[in-house]
């Protein structure tokens, strides 16, 4: 069982910055690859970005491409999403979501393709 823990998530300007943080329990942080999805009130959640075991592999969502970087610390079991020139349209909840991969490059970019989630924090950009 793993659980996440999100923080960071707030209030800001269009054209401001965050930076969400997504701890880990557990001593096996680095057999898990990482993901960050957001879900706006009344829509579907969605991807936003993910990262492989090893830090090596990267995705992102065309709509945040970059502006959002996303990065994971291992010896720290904690995953970022640095997001940059927000825009209202970046308002939702964001949730970090972890499965256990076989592979040190594999990443995930659907929903279904994971196992654990967090609990969710606000990022509300305002115009």
């Amino acid at each position: 069982q793993v659980q996440l823990v999100e923080s960071g998530g707030g209030l800001v300007q269009a054209g401001g910055s965050l930076r969400l943080s997504c701890a880990a329990s557990g001593r096996t942080f680095s057999r898990y690859a990482m993901g960050w999805f957001r879900q706006a009130p009344g829509k579907e959640r969605e991807f936003v970005a993910a990262i492989s075991r090893s830090g090596g592999n990267i995705l992102y969502a065309d709509s945040v491409k970059g502006r959002f970087t996303i990065s994971r610390d291992n010896a720290k079991n904690t995953v970022y999403l640095q997001m940059n020139s927000l825009k209202p349209e970046d308002t939702a909840v964001y949730y970090c979501a972890t499965v256990e991969i076989g592979t040190i490059w594999g990443t995930r970019s659907h929903v279904y393709e994971y196992d654990y989630w967090g609990q969710g924090t606000q990022v509300t950009v305002s115009s």
